[in-house]
Protein backbone atom coordinates (compact mmCIF):
# COMPACT_ATOMS: atom_id res chain seq x y z
CA UNK A 1 0.00 0.00 0.00
CA UNK A 2 1.47 3.39 -0.94
CA UNK A 3 2.66 5.74 1.79
CA UNK A 4 1.13 9.21 2.03
CA UNK A 5 3.29 12.33 2.03
CA UNK A 6 2.17 15.91 2.68
CA UNK A 7 4.32 18.59 1.01
CA UNK A 8 3.89 22.12 2.41
CA UNK A 9 5.75 24.78 0.41
CA UNK A 10 4.72 28.20 -0.87
CA UNK A 11 6.69 27.83 -4.12
CA UNK A 12 4.57 26.11 -6.82
CA UNK A 13 7.67 24.87 -8.69
CA UNK A 14 9.03 23.08 -5.62
CA UNK A 15 5.63 21.55 -4.82
CA UNK A 16 5.28 20.20 -8.37
CA UNK A 17 8.88 18.95 -8.50
CA UNK A 18 8.50 17.06 -5.22
CA UNK A 19 5.13 15.70 -6.30
CA UNK A 20 6.64 14.36 -9.55
CA UNK A 21 9.68 12.82 -7.81
CA UNK A 22 7.70 11.21 -5.01
CA UNK A 23 4.79 9.95 -7.10
CA UNK A 24 7.27 8.38 -9.53
CA UNK A 25 8.82 6.64 -6.50
CA UNK A 26 5.39 5.18 -5.64
CA UNK A 27 4.18 7.55 -2.91
CA UNK A 28 0.83 9.33 -2.72
CA UNK A 29 1.38 13.08 -2.44
CA UNK A 30 -0.87 15.83 -1.09
CA UNK A 31 0.13 19.48 -1.52
CA UNK A 32 -0.42 22.58 0.62
CA UNK A 33 0.75 26.14 0.07
CA UNK A 34 0.70 27.55 3.62
CA UNK A 35 1.25 26.22 7.13
CA UNK A 36 -2.41 26.89 7.91
CA UNK A 37 -3.50 24.83 4.90
CA UNK A 38 -1.00 22.12 5.89
CA UNK A 39 -2.48 21.88 9.39
CA UNK A 40 -5.99 21.61 7.92
CA UNK A 41 -4.84 18.71 5.71
CA UNK A 42 -3.26 16.98 8.74
CA UNK A 43 -6.57 17.27 10.62
CA UNK A 44 -8.44 15.78 7.62
CA UNK A 45 -6.21 12.78 6.87
CA UNK A 46 -3.21 10.88 8.18
CA UNK A 47 0.22 11.05 6.58
CA UNK A 48 3.38 8.98 6.85
CA UNK A 49 5.68 11.98 6.27
CA UNK A 50 5.56 15.77 6.18
CA UNK A 51 7.95 17.69 3.93
CA UNK A 52 7.83 21.22 5.28
CA UNK A 53 9.27 24.51 4.07
CA UNK A 54 10.76 26.55 6.92
CA UNK A 55 9.56 29.92 5.66
CA UNK A 56 5.84 30.00 4.86
CA UNK A 57 3.11 32.64 4.74
CA UNK A 58 0.38 32.75 7.42
CA UNK A 59 1.96 30.03 9.63
CA UNK A 60 5.67 29.27 9.20
CA UNK A 61 7.40 25.92 9.56
CA UNK A 62 8.50 26.34 13.21
CA UNK A 63 4.98 27.41 14.24
CA UNK A 64 3.55 24.36 12.48
CA UNK A 65 6.08 22.11 14.27
CA UNK A 66 5.17 23.66 17.64
CA UNK A 67 1.47 22.97 16.98
CA UNK A 68 2.11 19.37 15.95
CA UNK A 69 4.12 18.73 19.12
CA UNK A 70 1.61 20.54 21.35
CA UNK A 71 -1.25 18.51 19.87
CA UNK A 72 0.78 15.29 20.16
CA UNK A 73 0.57 14.57 16.43
CA UNK A 74 3.33 12.10 15.69
CA UNK A 75 4.58 12.57 12.16
CA UNK A 76 8.15 12.42 10.81
CA UNK A 77 9.15 15.74 9.23
CA UNK A 78 11.76 16.79 6.68
CA UNK A 79 12.34 20.54 6.75
CA UNK A 80 13.54 22.39 3.63
CA UNK A 81 15.03 25.86 3.74
CA UNK A 82 17.24 28.27 1.89
CA UNK A 83 18.92 29.02 5.22
CA UNK A 84 19.85 25.51 6.34
CA UNK A 85 23.01 26.49 8.21
CA UNK A 86 21.29 29.26 10.18
CA UNK A 87 18.24 27.22 11.23
CA UNK A 88 19.56 23.62 11.40
CA UNK A 89 20.18 23.53 15.18
CA UNK A 90 16.93 25.30 16.06
CA UNK A 91 14.92 23.06 13.72
CA UNK A 92 16.47 19.78 14.87
CA UNK A 93 15.37 20.58 18.45
CA UNK A 94 11.84 19.59 17.41
CA UNK A 95 11.39 15.89 18.12
CA UNK A 96 9.48 15.31 14.87
CA UNK A 97 12.24 16.62 12.58
CA UNK A 98 14.27 13.88 10.91
CA UNK A 99 16.46 16.09 8.70
CA UNK A 100 16.95 19.61 7.35
CA UNK A 101 17.62 19.93 3.61
CA UNK A 102 19.03 23.07 2.03
CA UNK A 103 17.30 24.57 -0.99
CA UNK A 104 18.10 24.07 -3.78
CA UNK A 105 18.14 20.39 -2.91
CA UNK A 106 19.48 17.36 -4.71
CA UNK A 107 16.55 15.30 -6.02
CA UNK A 108 18.29 11.96 -5.34
CA UNK A 109 19.15 13.02 -1.77
CA UNK A 110 15.52 13.85 -0.98
CA UNK A 111 13.99 10.74 -2.52
CA UNK A 112 16.66 8.52 -0.96
CA UNK A 113 16.09 10.01 2.48
CA UNK A 114 12.29 9.70 2.16
CA UNK A 115 12.74 6.01 1.39
CA UNK A 116 14.73 5.57 4.62
CA UNK A 117 12.27 7.47 6.82
CA UNK A 118 9.06 5.73 5.71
Amino acid sequence: MPKDILVVDDQPGIRMLLQDILENAGFRVTLAETGKEGMEKIYEASYDLLILDYKLPIMDGPEMLRRLEKEKISLPVIVMTGMAEQVRDETLQFSLVEEVFAKPFNVQDISGFVGKVI
